[in-house]
């Protein structure tokens, strides 16, 4: 069924001390929901409060994006944790991040990285988020991987969740993204960027990376803000999405 309203996300505030890392200021003036590094694979205090004034300046809402403690590996090595563990860090991280907020609440919650893949089919690391986000804040959205397990785990449990499809990235024939160790993982084509979202929002399905049809349903398409180019991009795509009739709205606004 095709939408008439999408959430556009983008992952953003992930610079470190002196190193300066995406275009955020920029992108923000063309998508509807930020998921913001919380200071365990990128950001620390002082571009966590910079990033969340550039969202809130923009009408942007403002999201966690907790993340394993891996700053060397940018979040994106599986990591062995026990589910309580997991729990309390991304605990600490949503609570970092609302303090930084004006009106102390944040509108969702996204995982970075290993976190979210492995959250995708791991029951056990899905219910520690799950739990984790409804310990701070009943009405967080969590927003996850489009008909993943992980989307069922958090309805069962009560969460209000957000369903992501990405425009940049590749996907298996089981809907799962493609791993970033695999040349072509990242899709850095505008024009095919554009063409895959309007496919996913209007038509229903992606077609994976070999080859095969895979239905969606996407409540926001994520635009990674560190894709080279990524501004013009989210500027190409959101004009394409308004043009096929689509508005871009807020989670908040959708579930």
């Amino acid at each position: 069924m095709a939408k008439t309203k999408i959430d556009f996300n983008s992952d953003i505030g992930e610079s470190f001390g002196q190193y300066k890392l995406g275009l955020d200021e920029d992108i923000v003036k063309y998508v509807s929901s930020a998921n913001i590094a919380c200071g365990f694979h990128a950001g620390d205090p002082m571009w966590m409060h910079k990033t969340v004034r550039i969202a809130e300046k923009n009408g942007v809402g403002v999201g966690a994006h907790p993340s394993y403690p891996d700053l060397r590996g940018f979040g994106r090595r599986n990591m062995n944790i026990e589910p309580d563990e997991v729990k309390n860090d991304v605990i600490y991280q949503i609570g970092a991040l609302t303090g930084f907020t004006m009106n102390k609440k944040l509108q969702h919650v996204k995982p970075h990285g290993a976190m979210y893949n492995n959250a995708v089919n791991d029951e056990k690391l899905a219910e520690a988020i799950c739990s984790a986000i409804i310990a701070v804040d009943t009405e967080l959205i969590l927003l996850a991987m489009s008909g993943s397990l992980w989307v069922s785990i958090a309805k069962d449990m009560g969460l209000r969740v957000a369903q992501e499809v990405f425009a940049d990235r590749e996907i298996n024939s089981d809907g799962t993204l493609v791993s970033r160790s695999i040349n072509g993982s990242v899709i850095h084509d505008p024009e095919l960027i554009v063409e895959r979202s309007l496919k996913m929002v209007k038509d229903g399905y992606i077609t994976s990376i070999t080859g095969e049809d895979v239905p969606v349903d996407a409540d926001s398409i994520c635009m990674h803000g560190d894709t080279p180019g990524s501004v013009n991009i989210a500027k190409e795509v959101k004009g394409a999405l308004e043009t096929a009739g689509v508005n871009i709205v807020p989670l908040s606004k959708l579930v």
